[in-house]
């Protein structure tokens, strides 16, 4: 573990919202927040030296207590780019969480099996690979498909962040990865072009010609053009889930690093997941099953009011 200084925050950055609402939609028992991150706290988890933004710490306790406002059960801890290949933070949220969290991790291509095993043992079940050039710089498509062939023998799977716009060149090494592959965000579509647009439509027909392919319907607030409540991004989420009902996952996103327009309130999130899962069922799925089949296999899943 590191001690330092304290690392100030950015000029543009923000701190989390400090009184989201309490949501009016109750989620189902065993509900998982399926993407968030923890940032620091900075003296003791410095950040990374060649990162491209320092966020205001979001440190474990804060996180608990918003699972706990929100309702949900557990949390799936993604790696960001703002700590790089230290996954020191996370993995110490992890130990406190206990059976409560999961992890995705961001790991050095040279990383040794006895890193990769305590990872695991900490309860780290995949892998990140980011493609977004304004956050990180670019890694060889080879070294990412060497990371993946090692942690599939894990039983592990893959994340990926992309631009819809890379969509096609992209593909063929998103459909070389032998895991399950997890694609952050909805692939990130310009939703100002509409649901209907090829771009979407060809994110689709990469989904459904690739059944080991899940998707996170999160990050309204990322993607919309029109602004809270992010109506304009309900239709894009929705069709996935209702096209693929077994392989979709929300997550808050919290503490949404790098937002810019303004500070999102993780209870109008939650608030927001009615209108793309519209059914019971689909809910249970969305927010129960499905992660609990990828993150926690083999334990106990509890049984929805449908």
């Amino acid at each position: 573990m590191s001690i330092s200084q304290a690392q100030p925050p950015s000029e543009n950055a923000r701190d989390v919202h400090p009184s989201p609402k309490s949501p009016d939609f109750k989620v189902p028992a065993g509900a998982v927040d399926a993407h968030c991150h923890v940032f620091g706290p900075s003296h003791k988890f410095p950040y990374s030296p060649i990162r491209k933004y320092t966020p205001f710490d979001a440190p474990a306790e804060k996180l608990f207590a918003l699972r706990d406002h929100l309702g949900f059960e557990k949390n799936v801890l993604v790696q960001a780019s703002c700590h790089g290949k230290n996954n020191e933070a996370m993995v110490d949220c992890l130990k406190l969480a206990g059976d409560k969290a999961r992890g995705v991790a961001i790991v050095d291509p040279a990383i040794s099996d006895v890193e990769l095993i305590a990872l695991d043992q900490a309860g780290v079940r995949g892998v990140r690979f980011n493609f977004l050039k304004r956050l990180v710089d670019p890694t060889p498509k080879s070294e990412y498909l060497k990371i993946a062939e090692r942690v599939a023998k894990m039983g592990w799977h893959t994340v990926v962040y992309f631009e819809a716009e890379e969509i096609d060149e992209i593909a063929p090494f998103l459909e070389s990865i032998p895991t399950i592959v997890v694609i952050d965000h909805m692939g990130r579509p310009d939703v100002s072009l509409g649901v209907d647009h090829p771009q979407f439509e060809r994110f689709i027909k990469l989904m459904a010609a690739n059944p080991n392919f899940w998707v996170k319907v999160s990050c309204p607030e990322r993607l919309s053009v029109q602004g809270p409540p992010y109506e304009d991004v309900t239709p894009f989420a929705r069709t996935l889930v209702e096209r693929f009902p077994d392989r979709v996952l929300w997550g808050t996103d919290w503490p949404h690093p790098n937002m810019t327009t303004h500070t999102p309130d993780d209870g109008l999130l939650v608030d927001r997941i009615p209108h793309i899962a519209p059914t019971k069922a689909l809910q249970h799925k969305l927010l129960v099953e499905n992660p609990m089949h990828l993150y926690w296999p083999g334990h106990a899943i509890p049984e929805g009011d449908l």
